[in-house]
This record gives C-alpha cells, sequence and structure tokens, in this order.
C-alpha cells in the first residue's frame, strides 16, 4: 500500500524535497513512508513531503475568468454559502478548474485512494485554517448517480467543521469525510453504505463546501495510509 543518514545528505534530501514542492507543474503520487516532522506546523509530516498541496480561498464575490487548466494550486470557493468541488480520478493531482464559485463548480483530479478495496487508503487530506481568527466551513463528500437501486444525489452523513481559531492555525484530519461518503439509503440521517472514492465508476463524484467567512484553507495530501474501513 500503499533513516538515519549523515548530517549533509539529511540537508541535500531536505533542500531538494522543497525545490519540488514549490514546483508548479502537476504532481504524481508516489507510495513512500509518512513524512519527516511537521517542525510545529500541526501537521501530520513535514510539509515538503506532502503530495500535493493548494489553498482554498474564500471570496465575497463570483470569479468570472475562465480558470480551467489553471497551475496556481488554489481553488477559489464562495465566502459564504455553497460551493461544489468536483472530482475526477488520475494518476496526478491537479486542480483542472479553479473556480468553485460558479454553477458549474471547481474541478479537482486525484488518485483512486483506495484500489486495493480493503477499507484502507494508501495517502490522508489534512486541513489547515489560515488567515484572521474566524470563518468556519463544513466539508462533506457527494456521490450522483444510482446506489442500491435509489437514484440522486446523495451527500455523505460524516460532515466535518473546521474553523480558524485563535492562536496557531488548526489543522484537521479529513480523510473520512472527503475521500469515502456515508450514505442514508432511507432517510434516518443513518449511514447505510460507505462509498470510497471512484470505487464504482457509473457514480459522479464530488466535495461540498458550506463556507461561513473562512477566507484561507489549506489542503495537504500526505503519504499516511488511513484505515477507515468498508463498514458503516
Amino acid at each position: 500500500m500503499k533513516l538515519t543518514a549523515p548530517l549533509s545528505l539529511g540537508v541535500f534530501a531536505l533542500t531538494a524535497a522543497s525545490i519540488v514542492a514549490c514546483s508548479n507543474e502537476t504532481t504524481g503520487p508516489s507510495r513512500t513512508a509518512r513524512g519527516a516532522a511537521a517542525f510545529d506546523t500541526g501537521l501530520p509530516g513535514n510539509p515538503s513531503t506532502a503530495l500535493y498541496k493548494f489553498n482554498m480561498i474564500g471570496v465575497s464575490n463570483p470569479k468570472d475568468a475562465d480558470l480551467t487548466g489553471d497551475n496556481g494550486k488554489r481553488m477559489f470557493v464562495n465566502l459564504d454559502g455553497h460551493s461544489t468541488i468536483n472530482l475526477v480520478e488520475g494518476d496526478d493531482f491537479d486542480i483542472l478548474d479553479a473556480n468553485a464559485t460558479d454553477k458549474d463548480g471547481g474541478k479537482f483530479q486525484l488518485p483512486d485512494p483506495d484500489p486495493d478495496n480493503d477499507g484502507t487508503t494508501w495517502y490522508g487530506v489534512y486541513v489547515r485554517t489560515l488567515g484572521k481568527p474566524g470563518g468556519s466551513a463544513n466539508l462533506t463528500s457527494c456521490v450522483t448517480g444510482t446506489v442500491d437501486g435509489s437514484t440522486g444525489t446523495f451527500c455523505s452523513v460524516d460532515t466535518i467543521k473546521v474553523e480558524r481559531k485563535s492562536g496557531k492555525p488548526a489543522v484537521y484530519n479529513v480523510s473520512k469525510e472527503l475521500l469515502t461518503t456515508c450514505v442514508d439509503l432511507d432517510g434516518d440521517q443513518i449511514c447505510d453504505k460507505r462509498i470510497f472514492l471512484f470505487d464504482d465508476s457509473l457514480l459522479d463524484y464530488a466535495w461540498s463546501v458550506d463556507n461561513n467567512g473562512l477566507r484561507n484553507a489549506q489542503f495537504y495530501f500526505f503519504p499516511i495510509p488511513q484505515t477507515i474501513g468498508l463498514n458503516p
């Protein structure tokens, strides 16, 4: 699924990793071990060891410009209200449409997190809230299509609230909420079936962002396996 070297070699490796992390090119996944120390960022590893990172930026005015194929590693969402980030499977992490403020939503490409279908992902997703204290957002995942005979759009009963509190920026592990959708099929608000991202090729996948004034959040993807399980 998805060290101890001389000091000079370690410094060289860290410097090289930092240079790669600063590139705006599409980032391909590497199923390596978890990263080094988090250096007081609150993250589970050195930021330079992340597979990919992008900034989610809340804006008060919807974007009019065409942001498809944008390489800025950021996703614009509505500062107050709902935004959709559509998800597509690919070998690399890449933002295909950076504008999630319009009716079509944004588009983000990422690899299948659980290709072995065993309930353990080979990478995890972490959100770090930044900027002036204040603001929060509810994040969850949704699928559209037919699930066990029922057709429609189903958003997960697993929702996580991320917020910018006072003090150091908080870090949230959002892997379960964003890499799986726990579907309620009978309307009792209890999960009946857990669907991992890209498990069913006939479904469309998306992230739902309900923002309440959160202006900036960093999304990190680390090669850290997450044992979520196949059951609800």
